[in-house]
């Protein structure tokens, strides 16, 4: 049985793609869902994806993790790395800003426009076109290259401080440099600006 599958491989607040499912057809599958949603087992979270209904500790509905559907739908689906976290949330994550972003902006290979506005349970996703493709190798460089577009908007730091965070992130997450020389031309001028001020020029020449 369909539900007893779902049970035993995915988590309760794990998004469960349509095309993911064992079936003898994906119309069975689909009609096989249909009726978990009608029997209340499963929620549909839209065309195509779902997820089990539970009910919390606190005794409301239970909602579908939003960081788990970024990375199984955006950044590592089937578990190769596809995309990552930018903007004002990229920027958080690394102690750049404490504000919280009222979105989160996502580039990654499986965008199929150069952006694209979806809302998740209730959160608004961006999701961006690479300007290149997103690999394990240079997906590190491309994320610091993201960062350094819009550090000047996003971070609450600056002088000594700003130049240390930004030290300390390059060494965090190992960027090349080699790479980021290869591929900066394909991203706004500001960037030169931002690595300058940043205390990282010496890294490019």
């Amino acid at each position: 049985m369909l539900y007893d599958y779902i049970i035993a491989n995915y988590d309760k607040d794990e998004p469960i793609f349509l095309s993911e499912l064992p079936g003898n057809s994906k119309d069975y599958v689909r009609q096989e869902m249909k009726q978990l949603v009608d029997d209340g087992k499963v929620v549909r979270l839209y065309n195509g994806v779902y997820y089990l209904a539970y009910t919390t500790i606190l005794g409301t509905k239970g909602r579908v993790s939003v960081d788990k559907f970024l990375k199984k739908k955006y950044i590592a689906p089937n578990g190769a790395i596809s995309g990552y976290i930018t903007g004002i949330q990229l920027a958080n994550m690394y102690g750049f800003t404490t504000q919280n972003p009222a979105c989160i902006e996502v580039c990654s290979n499986e965008a199929t426009t150069k952006q694209r506005k979806v809302d998740i349970d209730g959160r608004r996703i961006i999701v961006y076109k690479p300007v290149t493709e997103i690999t394990e190798e240079n997906i590190t460089t491309l994320q610091f290259l993201d960062l350094m577009s819009s550090i000047d908007k996003y971070s609450e730091l600056t002088g000594d401080l700003l130049i240390d965070k930004l030290k300390q992130f390059v060494k965090e997450v190992n960027v090349d440099f080699e790479q980021v020389k290869e591929y900066i031309s394909l991203f706004p001028d500001r960037v030169y600006r931002n690595i300058y001020q940043g205390g990282l020029m010496n890294e490019l020449v």
